[in-house]
């Protein structure tokens, strides 16, 4: 799938629940660490050589609190109005039903291994929750939705959906048993961009935790 114009995709910094290894999901709004305010500082500070003073740029963010909030501070960097911004739950985390709030450590003690470690994708589905295919339905529908605007874009989110972003805008084949096209982990505190099919970072994040 192709988007006209530049896709600049930011996975928001690191959280509170990631500090403590607690499950996130799609609607948990936790606040950013000290580590995540820097993180986001730091997308912010390398999109300026992209992105100059009075350019166009429309700004899409997942409505999740820890995605506002890193938006905020890269839009300050770049002298874009934040409440500009689109709010659109296409682009929310993947929803982990009844894993949310719990550590990782609680969940594989009740259920065994639930990551593959190879790829970092969950190796089974969340109960109550959605699976890489959905994700990947819905964001379609955000791409085609989307697709008439031809300008720059900003678009914040998280760790699971920006792989299934990246895979479908990098036009990957569908990763099985996921059922999706899906990107390499980047680390939090990662910034890319995308222009006709090619990927490039702009800013390579320190971040621990890995999608």
């Amino acid at each position: 799938m192709k988007l006209k114009g530049r896709v600049f995709i930011a996975r928001h910094g690191e959280t509170v629940f990631n500090f403590a290894k607690r499950m996130q999901g799609d609607k948990r709004d936790t606040p950013l660490t000290r580590a995540g305010f820097a993180q986001a500082d730091a997308m912010g500070a390398a999109l300026e050589s992209w992105i100059p003073a009075g350019h166009q740029l429309k700004m899409w963010s997942s409505p999740s609190g820890r995605a506002l909030q890193t938006l905020a501070i890269i839009a300050e960097h770049i002298g874009h109005d934040w409440h500009e911004a689109l709010h659109d739950p296409r682009l929310y985390e993947i929803n982990v039903g009844d894993w949310a709030g719990r550590t990782y450590a609680e969940i594989m003690e009740d259920m065994g291994p639930i990551v593959d470690p190879e790829t970092g994708l969950f190796s089974v589905r969340p109960p109550h929750g959605e699976w890489y295919d959905e994700i990947a339905a819905r964001l379609s529908s955000w791409i085609a939705d989307t697709a008439d605007f031809e300008g720059d874009r900003l678009v914040l989110m998280h760790g699971m959906s920006s792989r299934v972003l990246r895979g479908l805008l990098l036009d990957l084949p569908i990763f099985e048993p996921w059922k999706a096209p899906i990107a390499p982990s980047l680390p939090q505190g990662t910034l890319v961009v995308i222009e006709n099919g090619v990927e490039q970072i702009v800013r390579q994040g320190g971040g621990g935790h890995h999608a």
